[in-house]
């Protein structure tokens, strides 16, 4: 019986709580109240009507003590977010091919002072058993792979501004590209050396020296076979220019 009374109570009662802003909450009790006496034929325990009362008091307080609060430390936030904002726009890095407006740019490096530069790079080709053993016996179709692959990666380190389009156009003044077959885990190691003196590094020209020499591995074997991997392409140090020395750690 008294949960068919409560089952009547709740659905007329509920929409009393889905008002908005604590100040109706108190009628919302009052309500409640009746509604409870009618069914049961007592008010509720003074206690329960008492504490909503309290409860609707609390919470319009701590209501208030949030709006003033919330707004206080809204403006602090974002002060602090400022200042934090401004600190890391003074000292972070940056991506010096991205202009001010947020689009690419090529850099200016008219300011920057002449310095002897270089840069090696490596890359690895793996062949599988198969194509290593052709390779070694120099049996591939196309012909010298190793030597082929050379010239490659020599004459794509030329070629690098044109390849990659925010690079500057700069005169090498040595390119080395080294292949050489490592029966361990049949693979072709491949390691380009690039050197310059200007006023911008030659990183990417070591980096597309290797790279090419890797593709054209793949393009004289890829007849004998399609699992063949180019893997591993990376800086491996650098000299010159503002940051001067710099070494891949293992």
């Amino acid at each position: 019986m008294f949960l068919r009374r409560l089952a009547v109570i709740v659905p007329r009662s509920t929409r009393f709580f889905s008002s908005k802003g604590s100040l109706d909450l108190g009628s919302t009790i009052a309500e409640l109240n009746k509604e409870m006496e009618s069914v049961f034929g007592e008010p509720p325990p003074e206690g329960l009507a008492n504490s909503g009362n309290r409860s609707c008091m609390a919470q319009d307080a701590h209501h208030n003590s949030h709006v003033i609060l919330g707004s206080t430390n809204d403006k602090f936030a974002a002060q602090e977010l400022s200042s934090i904002s401004h600190h890391l726009g003074e000292n972070k890095p940056g991506l010096s091919h991205v202009g001010s407006t947020g689009k690419a740019q090529m850099v200016d490096v008219s300011p920057k002072e002449n310095s002897s530069r270089t840069a090696i790079a490596s890359c690895k080709v793996v062949l599988g058993k198969k194509v290593f053993d052709l390779v070694l016996a120099n049996q591939m179709a196309k012909g010298d792979v190793l030597t082929v692959a050379k010239i490659a990666g020599i004459n794509g380190a030329k070629h690098t501004s044109t390849l990659i389009p925010l690079c500057h156009n700069i005169t090498l003044a040595h390119v080395r590209v080294d292949l050489r077959l490592n029966p361990e885990d049949f693979s072709v190691e491949i390691e380009g050396e690039a050197a310059s003196t200007g006023k911008t590094g030659v990183e990417m020209e070591a980096m597309t020296a290797v790279s090419i020499a890797g593709l054209t591995v793949y393009d004289m074997c890829k007849a004998a076979s399609k699992d063949i991997q180019v893997t591993d392409i990376r800086l491996e140090r650098k000299t010159g220019g503002k940051t001067g020395y710099w070494c891949w750690e293992e």
